[in-house]
Parts: C-alpha cells; structure tokens; sequence
C-alpha cells in the first residue's frame, strides 16, 4: 500500500472507533471509554499484519462486532472490550491470555479466553465442527453468557461480509448460521439478531427465491405505509383521548419467515397475508404496563373485530426468553387480517436488545434475574451427558427453539413452561431427572391419562413415581422436549451396553458349541447375516434373546454363502449398487443422469428417499459412509444439517440428461367438491398431457375435497406444467408437489 492509502485507511479506522462511541447503547463513563481504548489499541497493534478476503484490514472486523454488541444488543464496556479484543488472542503471536488477564482484568480474560477456546477446535474429518463448535460454546455458559452472545454478534457480521468469499464458503456458512447460530440468538432473545441471520443465509442458501420475494415487498412497500397510516388515523382519537402516550409503527415480516410460512401453508407470496404486524408501542410505569397494554387492546378491538384464537397473551406469562407483549390478529381495513402487536417501552427494549443485556448485566443493577439463570441452567442440564455426539446434541437443543408455548401448574400450583404438545413425560423430566426415569403414570386435572397425553394450557399436571420404573424405548415416542429425549436416550443406551457385554459372553459360549470362534471376522459377518448395523446391536440382541441357537446354527451351515455376501456387501457399500447386480464382470449403476463436481464426472449414486429428487430439480451430492453418493434437493429437510455440518462431503450435482427415464412425483389438491371434478383431472393429466398416472386418492368432507395423485414424468418442467394447468380448473384451491 501507498503512503496515501494507509493514510487513508487509519482515518477510516479511526472514524469507525469514534462512531463505536458515539452509537452505544448505555452512557459510557469516562473510565468505560478509557477500558476501550485501551482494547482498541491493543486490537489494532494484535492485527497490524492481518487482513480479510476483502482485501481491508482486519481489525474493521472486531470494530463492526463491538459497533453490534454496543448498539444492537446494548452490553456494557466490559463486553465492548471483549468484543475487540475476541480475535487477539488465537490470532496474534504478540498476545496471550495472561497478558490480556495483565491489562485488562479477570473478567475480560474470562471472556476472551471463551471466545478463544470456541475457535480453536482442530477439525476432524469424521465429527461435525460446528456441531463440536456449538456445544463447547454453550460450556462456556459456565464461565460468563457473553461469550455466547458476542460470538453471535460475531457471526452476524461475517454473514454481512459474506459476499467477499467462494460460493461453497459462502454455501457452508450460510448453513452453519441456519443451523445453529439463528436459534440460538432466538432462544437467548435477540430476536432482531435473529432474523437479520436468517435473512443473509437464506440469500446465499436459496438466493433465487430470496431475491423474489425481496423484490416483491418493496414493490408492495408504498401500499403497506399507506395501510398503517390508515390504521393509526383510525386509533389515534381514542388513545390520545385516553392520555396514552403511543406510537405505531409497521414491521414487515422478516423475508425467512415469509418463505417459511409459503413452505409450510403451500400458498404463493400473495396468498401471505400477515406479512406486516402493525406495533403500539406505549410508555409507562412498571407498576400499569400491564393495565394500559389491555386499555389498548379494548381499544383496538372497539374499531376491528379479532380473531379470538389469535390472542397471544405473553404479558401475564412472558416466553421462556422474557419476549413480552400481547399479540392480537384483528380484521383491518379492506377486510384483510393484520397482527397488532401491543408492548411497552420496557418490553420493546428486551425485544429488540434481548433480556440477557438488559437485565443480566445492567451496571448498578442489583436485580437478580431469576429466568436468564433458569434458562442457563437448563441448558446445563441438557449437557449432563456429554458422551453423545454432537449432532445428536445439537439436534436435541434445536428440538423446541421454535416450538409454541403452553403453561402449565404442578401440583403445587406453580406455573412451568413447556412446548406445545408436550406430554407428562416432558414435564416430569423439567421437574427432576430423577422423577422422569421413575416415572409411573401421570395425572392432569385429577384424572389418570397415559403418558402421550397432549398437555394444554391450564392443566395441572401430577407425576406418580415408582423405584421400579425405568424408561422404554416407546418413551422416545412420548416425550418432545430436547431434555426428556436426551435423558431417556442415556437411560436406554446404558441398559443396552449392560444387556451387550452380557450378550457377548452368551454369544461366544454359544459360537465354541458349533466350532466357530468369536473374533472380528466372525462379528462381521454375523452383523451383515442378520442386517445389523454394528457389533453393539448384535450383542444386544444376543442377549434379550432375539437371535436365538436356530438362528445362530442356520448362520453355521450357511457359512460359507454368508462370506460371499459379506464380501458382497462391502463392495456395494463402497460402489452404491444393488448386490443383485453385481456380477463377474462389472458393477451396472441404474442412473446416468446426474454429472458431479467440477470435471462433471459420471458417478453412481441413489436418489434420497427424504426428498425424492427429479430430473430439473437443483440438487447436491453426499458422500455417506456407507451408501456412496446420495442425491438431495437443495430445499430438503436435511439439506441444511448436511451442508453445516458436513461441508466437506458436499459434492456439486447438475442433471444433463432426462430423456430416457421416468420418475416419481406426487402432488397434493385441495379445493370444491363438485361432480367431475376427479374425471376432469384424470382426463387433463392422462389425455391431453399423456403423463401417466400411478395412483391416486381423494377424500371429500362437508363440500370439499384433499387429494394426492402419483405420477410418472422425465422432469420438473412436466410437473409445474401440469401443476399451472390444474390450477386453472373450476373449483380448485390449491395445487403443490409434495
């Protein structure tokens, strides 16, 4: 760089300092403001030789994730150091942990060295390393909640930044911010956070779709300003009338959230129609939030009818991050549904800051925040067993973020949150550990009920224990909560290894009666005579008895057939084929349609079964352990685990070819039922397209009709066709491929 340029930039990296200053959150003192210079400089001096994919120097990027912890979250001095300082430690050789706990402190150290040790885990090709990532950082949960919220704001600004790296970078962590990084900002509070992340990870996991809908809500923009115009006109008489001081504003719907509900309600971007809430956000004192929040609704609710089963009450019994407000669904004008969300200023500051800053942390404060240590505690316990994988946890801690909620009373008459369709299985295990595994029976409102009873707000529920009881494996189908799964599933996993060392002694005695000694090849090819996935099953198996002496004496006298089976098997795990295909000669693969990778090489593969990819459809290739390359949709279920947590198994795929073959595609009808309507259908798809039809069924209740037809097509341009043309007949609603 020139003389000029380096000029240039520490003008520009000074003017991001003072901008930090000016655009925190809380009054920082004279010593806070001393506390981050003094992080400034060292941060400035530790990534001298350092710099971004960008091209600018790196120290811009612990600045932007000081500037978000300062004034998106609100934390105090000691985080906005922290926050500079996060990258010091692991990336400069000047600087280490006892010199950072020297100049600045236990505390900061504290922080510093979890942000360290978050990032310093050597990845390994065989574990998840965001999936190892996530559950260390919330060890450090332990050591000070800022970690885990400064790294968050770390993410979101390497997700601002993303654009400057290669697309299967940009593919990888965008998916990791999915998977991991956007609920656990939802469960802490950070709801803006939240949707931030999930906006700048859709826009590189599904940039086409993102793109759409962006284009369409700023088209629609001008319409929306002009709609809660109307509605403020409409209230502001009444509540200035009423001295309440107020404002309305709208917040339009995040676009992830948009393209959530398309997905889940199977409905395009104009049928949406709650893709703006209108806020009152109101002031008062403490003491009358909660009679002045339904002096609004009574308000609201004079001028437009509600919606009586949207009524969410979260003032009387907050959400288990402190989200407060009420949420009412009401008919505006021009006969559309909007939601009116009614907080106080209070609330809206934990909405928008999240509860851990504002409460856990405020300077002075002496309050003790009973539910940020509740929700800490809680996710320690689900870290009671930490021998389980790390997916397995991951995907545990990830079960309830985005569940409803319900409240509950215990027998005493204290109020527990849980889930929506949680049973009493879930609640015994949010009591004690111990009172579910010795769970018996329940009871809800004074009445026995079994122990996969939905539970609903208001019940008072009662667990009755027994010493003998200890859980099945059908509780896994009972309980919804991460901690009652992650519990029963060390219980059982403990049984099994006790019933398997037992089986393995039975199984050895039982092996010497017919001259066959228990060693690995023997185990191999019992594991793969009985289509069993490991030694482990085999064993446990042998000992509840469910491979009895017949069974084990057949597996003798066809030994030799079993070794030509093993050995098949190992080469079609490793090939990808059917075994009856295999013959001397060579291995036929039944696909030819998909290239992969850069060379767009011919490979075999199967097709999922979780998302049943068509010719045209955009898709992706992993590499399994086991079944060779398997093929996904891009917007299947698995996609994004698969992506975050194993990136380096992704192999690029793109159909060539889709004349020669047929597939499978299922589409799902909703509409009026009337006569013909099932004939009319069959004579468009069979007749004038000459697609043939597999199956087809249709249910009618009351006037209308759900139908799903099977049909065979070359590929997904055959199918919106079809799709766009039934869409057109008289009396159908809805029209989407499943």
């Amino acid at each position: 760089m020139t003389a000029i340029e380096i000029k240039k930039e520490n003008a520009a990296i000074a003017k991001e300092y003072k901008e930090l200053l000016s655009i925190s959150y809380r009054r920082l003192t004279a010593t806070d403001k001393k506390l981050i210079r003094k992080a400034f400089d060292i941060a400035v001096d530790g990534h001298k030789n350092q710099r971004r994919k960008s091209g600018e120097a790196y120290v811009f990027h612990p600045i932007a994730v000081a500037k978000i912890v300062a004034a998106k979250i609100g934390l105090d001095a000691t985080s906005i150091a922290s926050a500079l300082l996060h990258d010091v430690v692991e990336d400069s050789p000047d600087y280490d942990i006892e010199d950072i706990e020297k100049i600045f402190g236990q505390t900061v150290a504290r922080i510093v060295n979890g942000l360290t040790k978050i990032s310093s885990l050597k990845k390994d090709k065989d574990i998840s390393l965001q999936a190892e990532n996530f559950r260390k950082m919330l060890l450090t949960l332990n050591d000070d909640v800022r970690v885990i919220i400064i790294k968050i704001a770390d993410r979101l600004h390497n997700m601002q930044t993303i654009y400057s790296l290669r697309e299967d970078k940009q593919l990888k962590i965008a998916s990791e911010t999915l998977y991991i990084y956007a609920p656990l900002a939802h469960k802490i509070g950070l709801y803006n956070i939240k949707s931030e992340l999930e906006d700048l990870a859709l826009k590189y996991t599904e940039p086409d779709i993102y793109n759409s809908i962006l284009l369409k809500m700023k088209e629609s923009s001008d319409e929306q300003a002009k709609y809660i115009k109307k509605i403020s006109e409409i209230l502001e008489g009444v509540l200035k009338k009423e001295k309440i001081k107020y404002n309305i504003k709208g917040r339009p719907k995040s676009i992830f959230s948009i393209r959530r509900k398309m997905q889940r309600q199977g409905v395009s971007f104009d049928e949406v129609y709650d893709k703006f809430a209108v806020r009152i956000i109101y002031k008062s004192s403490l003491k009358n939030e909660k009679f002045i929040a339904w002096k609004i609704y009574s308000i609201v609710t004079d001028f437009f009818r509600p919606n009586p089963t949207r009524l969410r009450d979260w003032i009387s019994a907050p959400k288990s991050t402190g989200y407060e407000a009420l949420h009412i669904t009401v008919m505006g004008p021009q006969g559309r549904w909007v939601e009116v969300q009614i907080r106080s200023e209070r609330m809206n500051e934990i909405a928008e800051k999240g509860y851990a800053a504002h409460y856990k942390y405020k300077e002075g404060d002496s309050n003790n925040d009973e539910t940020l240590d509740s929700w800490i505690t809680k996710l320690q316990e689900i870290m009671d067993n930490p021998a389980g994988s790390a997916i397995d946890f991951v995907e545990e801690f990830k079960l309830n973020l985005y569940a409803k909620e319900i409240f509950v009373f215990t027998p005493n008459g204290d109020l527990k949150s849980l889930p929506k369709q949680a049973t009493p299985l879930d609640f015994a295990f949010s009591i004690h550990t111990e009172i579910g595994l010795k769970t018996r029976g329940a009871k809800v409102n004074g009445k026995l009920v079994p122990l996969n009873h939905k539970l609903h707000s208001g019940d008072q529920v009662s667990i009755i224990t027994s010493e003998n009881a200890k859980p099945t494996a059908n509780w896994l189908d009972y309980a919804t909560t991460g901690r009652a799964r992650s519990k029963i599933k060390s219980s059982l996993k403990d049984d099994k290894k006790s019933i398997a060392e037992d089986g393995k002694e039975i199984l050895r005695r039982k092996l010497k009666q017919i001259k066959i000694n228990l060693d690995e090849r023997s185990i191999n090819e019992l594991v793969s005579y009985f289509n069993l996935q490991t030694s482990l099953d085999l064993f446990y198996r042998i000992g509840i008895g469910s491979i009895d002496n017949g069974m084990l004496k057949k597996y003798a006298a066809s030994r030799s057939n079993v070794l030509v089976s093993f050995f098949k098997n190992k080469i079609t795990r490793k090939k990808n084929v059917d075994p009856e295909t295999i013959n001397n000669d060579e291995i036929t693969s039944k696909y030819d349609m998909l290239v992969f990778g850069k060379e767009q090489e011919k490979l075999n593969y199967k097709l999922s079964i979780c998302c049943n990819p068509i010719p045209g459809d955009k898709v992706f290739g992993f590499l399994t352990i086991k079944d060779g390359i398997k093929v996904h949709k891009k917007t299947c279920t698995n996609a994004l685990s698969l992506q975050s947590n194993y990136a380096y198994r992704i192999i690029d795929a793109k159909w060539i070819d889709s004349s020669q073959q047929v597939f499978k595609a299922v589409i799902k009808l909703t509409g009026i039922d009337q006569k013909g309507m099932v004939s009319d259908i069959t004579k468009l798809i069979s007749g004038n397209m000459s697609i043939n039809i597999r199956s087809i069924k249709f249910d009618t209740d009351s006037g209308t009709f759900n139908g799903e037809i099977a049909i065979e097509v070359n590929n997904n341009n055959f199918v919106t066709k079809l799709m766009n043309r039934i869409k057109k007949i008289n009396g159908i609603e809805k029209v989407s491929r499943v």
